[in-house]
C-alpha cells in the first residue's frame, strides 16, 4: 500500500526502479545543497564577527578564478544525474503492456489496448459508499490494474481539459493534453496499491479524480482481464 499520510515529511517509499532513482537523485542534491549552506552560513558569520578590513583591495585573480571554477562543478554534479534519470524516464524497451489512459472533467477512461474491448472508466468513491479498508477521496470504482515486475507503456491523453496522470510512489507524472497523446513508462517493482491524483487544476471537482494502480501477480493480472472481458 502506498500513499501519503498525515504530518509526511518526505517521499513515499518507492515502488518503481526510476522512483528510487529519483529518492537517491533527491538525497544526493540535498547533501549538497546543506554544504553550500553552511559555507555561505560560514562566511557571513565570519565577516559579521571579524573586526579586520583591508578597503585597498580591488580585485583579486585567485577569488574570480575559485568562484568561478567551484560552481561549475557543482553544477556538473548536479546535472549528470538529473540526465540519466530523465534518460531512463523517456526509455521504452520492449513493454509488456500498453494502456491508454484519458482524463476527463471528471474521471479517467482507461483502455488496455493489447486487449480488444478492454475499456472501463474509472470514478472516485463517495464518502457514503466507501468499503471498509477503502480511503477518502482515493479510492475507486475500478482500479487499472497491472502486472507486477513488467514494463508498462501509458499513453495518456485528456478529452476536455489539461489534467495530469500521477502516481508518486511509480515516479510517474504525465500532462494529459487534448489533442497529444504523451507516453511514460514505470514497472512496478512490488505487488501493491498505490494512490494518485489528477495533479492539474483542470476544474471544480478536481481535488475528486483519484488513481488506482494495482500491481498483481500475472497470473492473476490475466484472470482479471478475463473477468472483465466477459462482463
Amino acid at each position: 500500500l502506498a500513499l501519503a499520510y498525515p504530518a509526511q515529511l518526505g517521499f513515499q517509499d518507492a515502488a518503481s526502479p526510476v522512483m528510487e532513482e529519483l529518492l537517491h537523485f533527491h538525497d544526493h542534491a540535498l547533501m549538497i545543497i546543506f554544504l553550500i549552506s553552511t559555507a555561505v552560513l560560514y562566511i557571513i558569520l565570519m565577516m559579521i564577527c571579524t573586526t579586520q578590513t583591508d578597503k585597498y583591495i580591488l580585485d583579486s585573480q585567485e577569488v574570480e578564478i575559485i568562484w568561478t571554477v567551484l560552481p561549475a562543478i557543482i553544477l556538473i554534479l548536479i546535472a549528470l544525474p538529473s540526465l540519466r534519470i530523465l534518460y531512463l524516464m523517456d526509455e521504452v524497451n520492449d513493454p509488456h503492456l500498453t494502456i491508454k489512459a484519458l482524463g476527463h472533467q471528471w474521471y479517467w477512461t482507461y483502455e488496455y489496448t493489447d486487449y480488444e474491448g478492454l475499456e472501463f472508466d474509472s470514478y472516485m468513491v463517495h464518502t457514503e459508499d466507501l468499503l471498509p479498508g477503502h480511503f477518502r477521496l482515493l479510492d475507486t470504482d475500478f482500479r487499472m490494474v497491472v502486472p507486477a515486475e513488467s514494463p508498462i507503456r501509458m499513453l495518456i491523453s485528456a478529452e476536455d481539459v489539461l489534467h495530469s496522470w500521477a502516481v508518486p510512489s511509480l515516479g510517474v507524472k504525465m500532462d494529459a493534453v487534448p489533442g497529444r497523446l504523451n507516453q511514460a513508462t514505470f514497472i512496478a517493482s512490488r505487488l501493491g496499491i498505490f494512490y494518485g491524483q489528477c495533479s492539474e487544476i483542470c476544474g471544480a471537482n478536481h481535488s475528486f479524480m483519484p488513481i488506482v494502480v494495482e500491481a498483481t501477480p500475472l497470473e492473476n493480472f490475466e484472470d482479471w482481464t478475463m473477468t472483465m472481458l466477459s462482463e
